[in-house]
């Protein structure tokens, strides 16, 4: 790979495009006003959200596990009881699950609610619990295996897969749209190809073979584990950039940063993929495979912890009308507020660790989005619109937020 590349998929390339928006926006020269002198002021209300939701600060990494549990329903019991005893085969149990929940985790939309009935009665969940949920009991009954009753995930099984099975698993109807079906659909077909073509990363064609890769190169850093998502992966996504013939994935064009075309023109986030390495870490390290460096990764860039920035008011739009109307991905307002939130997710981390005496190693990023922005963005938003929904709306195909 060329050296732009390269830069370009990896975190820090992350955190220098970020700041380059950021300082863009300083000078006028984005869609948005950036109000720093906020940041004391939603540093402070992260916190009070984590001390809320971890009372004794023993905060766990941002990732899918947490969603499994929505509900204060423990199903990642359920599946530990399902899985084989041997630990290498539960960990590319959990790595296979792992990755294909998080791939249909981008945005569903407001409408959409998933109802898991059984012990649960009625109970009902809504967005990305929503997903998770679905997406687990979707994988328990073996909906992406070849044998079509395991829970695990294989190249075979997702090519099975059809729009028919996945809408019924989510429980879509005319009177329960799920944004984007088709697209999730498609990625996990492309996944598949991607399973197949790296079986140097996918042994067995299966994402749980990332368990056997980074076995032979423990102790891993997280920027390594990435990395191996980034080039293993990189090929499913639909539509994307490319730089010297290379899909790039969740990277975008700003026409102020550099010449069209250029690779200083591009601004990357990688945010399903980042999701899925924080993802990953809990099931590795289960298995013996320590991991290092978390906190190289960066913050999250989608709509919960957008909608913390925004609507706590460390951005602002200079064009308030513009809230009004959907957006695409593709956008440079929806580009400068996710870089935006990138920026402002380091900042407040700094005053947080400050205001607790913790360090970068004791209380890393993906805890505090944890704790944290996440839950915050989800509070604000609540407190904004009585639907809960994103101060922003975007045109999501499945396959972004």
């Amino acid at each position: 790979m060329s050296p732009g590349v390269t830069y370009l998929l990896t975190p820090r390339a992350i955190r220098e495009r970020a700041a380059r928006v950021y300082q863009l926006a300083e000078k006028g020269g984005t869609h948005f006003r950036v109000h720093p002198e906020k940041l004391d002021e939603v540093a402070a209300f992260v916190l009070q959200i984590t001390r809320e939701n971890y009372p004794d600060l023993d905060i766990p990494f941002h990732s899918r596990w947490g969603h499994f549990k929505a509900g204060g329903v423990d199903r990642v019991a359920r599946l530990d009881a399902r899985l084989a005893k041997k630990s290498d085969e539960r960990a590319r149990s959990k790595l296979d699950l792992a990755v294909v929940s998080v791939l249909l985790d981008a945005g569903s939309g407001p409408a959409w609610r998933y109802r898991p009935g059984g012990t649960e009665g009625t109970r009902e969940y809504s967005r990305s619990e929503g997903l998770a949920v679905a997406s687990f009991d979707l994988f328990l009954e073996g909906a992406f295996s070849s044998t079509g009753r395991d829970p695990r995930c294989d190249a075979e099984g997702l090519e099975r897969l059809t729009l028919d099975r996945l809408a019924n698993g989510f429980q879509v109807s005319a009177a329960n749209p799920l944004v984007g079906l088709e697209g999730r659909l498609s990625l996990l077909h492309a996944l598949a190809k991607a399973l197949r073509a790296k079986p140097d990363l996918f042994p067995g064609a299966r994402p749980g073979g990332l368990h056997d890769w980074a076995l032979k190169r423990a102790p891993l850093a997280a920027t390594e584990l990435l990395g191996a998502v980034l080039e293993g992966l990189g090929s499913i996504w639909p539509g994307r950039t490319r730089l010297d013939g290379v899909p790039l994935g969740d990277v975008w064009p700003h026409t102020a940063l550099g010449p069209a075309g250029s690779a200083e023109s591009l601004v990357p986030f990688h945010k399903l993929s980042q999701w899925m390495t924080y993802s990953l870490i809990e099931p590795l390290e289960e298995a013996g495979i320590r991991i290092t460096g978390v906190d190289e990764l960066t913050g999250l860039a989608e709509y919960r912890n957008g909608g913390l920035v925004l609507d706590r008011g460390l951005v602002s739009l200079r064009d308030p009308s513009l809230a009004k109307k959907p957006h695409a991905p593709s956008e440079e307002l929806v580009i400068e507020w996710r870089a935006l939130t990138i920026y402002f997710l380091d900042k407040i981390a700094e005053r947080i660790r400050a205001k607790l005496g913790r360090t970068p190693e004791t209380l890393p990023l993906a805890r505090v989005l944890e704790g944290g922005t996440w839950w915050a963005g989800r509070k604000a938003a609540q407190a904004a619109r009585a639907d809960g929904s994103p101060p922003l709306t975007i045109e999501s195909d499945g396959t972004v937020f």
